[in-house]
């Protein structure tokens, strides 16, 4: 199988480069994030179209979460108990004998701002609903834009970036919270090596000189672990016309 997490920041502007990708690519299961659109606004007949079932939570403007699978969806969660919030950042769905969870986290602004505190306190709750996950889903995929950079390898100047948003300690403490429920980073069961990222800023033709941050992650279960045969970050989508700022994180596995 194949499954992918993808921040395509506005699927309204961005669903032509979503048909190319999933026709070219042609993964199992995506994780959408920043869809920006309500759910009467989500564009189910072009993707069921593609082969794909959609459950999606979004809202006017920003965030918004989806999932596409190949096969049937059900169990489909988008406000877990403690984590009720007009915010529309979380959909979870069981998808065979998967539970796959996608996560658009806060980004927090500037370290010390409100929206930081607001950040720090969303990944508790969301670790929280993880453990309580994964007692009941042992073959558990939690994916999304994490908006948080896990080590310096992550990030193309370190130095620049130390205890920034995105790359501060305690950002960090809270990913390695998550990771220590049983969850492994699966890009590093495969690249060791720094240099790799999934988002680059629009600016300073951030792209082109390649000053990027790994901040789109596939987190899989120890029972998934031995089933990972690749993890790529597939850089393709970022150089077409009008791009997302981020392109699709990639993991390959046997169930």
């Amino acid at each position: 199988m194949k499954i992918a997490s993808w921040n395509v920041n506005s699927l309204k502007v961005r669903l032509p480069h979503l048909q190319q990708w999933l026709a070219d690519a042609g993964p199992d299961i995506v994780a959408l994030q920043e869809t920006k659109l309500e759910d009467a606004k989500f564009p189910a007949a072009d993707i069921e179209a593609m082969g794909y079932h959609a459950a999606f939570s979004g809202q006017k403007t920003y965030n918004g979460v989806a999932l596409l699978s190949r096969q049937p969806m059900s169990d489909v969660v988008t406000d877990p108990p403690n984590l009720t919030d007009p915010q529309r950042r979380i959909i979870a769905a069981s998808i065979g004998e998967l539970r796959v969870v996608n996560l658009y986290v806060v980004n927090g602004k500037a370290v010390g701002d409100e929206k930081y505190e607001y950040k720090l306190d969303w990944l508790k709750r969301v670790r929280d609903f993880l453990e309580a996950e994964i007692a009941r889903h042992p073959k558990l995929i939690v994916l999304g834009d994490f908006n948080i950079a896990p080590d310096d390898r992550d990030v193309h100047d370190p130095e620049a970036w130390h205890e920034k948003i995105l790359c501060s300690t305690p950002e960090r403490e809270a990913l390695q919270a998550i990771l220590d429920l049983g969850l492994a980073d699966s890009f590093r069961l495969f690249n060791d090596e720094a240099g790799h990222y999934s988002w680059w800023d629009y600016r300073a033709a951030g792209f082109r000189r390649n000053l990027g941050l790994r901040i789109d992650l596939v987190l899989i279960s120890q029972a998934l672990k031995d089933g990972a045969r690749a993890a790529t970050i597939e850089r393709e989508p970022r150089t077409w016309e009008r791009p997302s700022d981020h392109t699709p994180a990639v993991l390959e596995f046997e169930v």
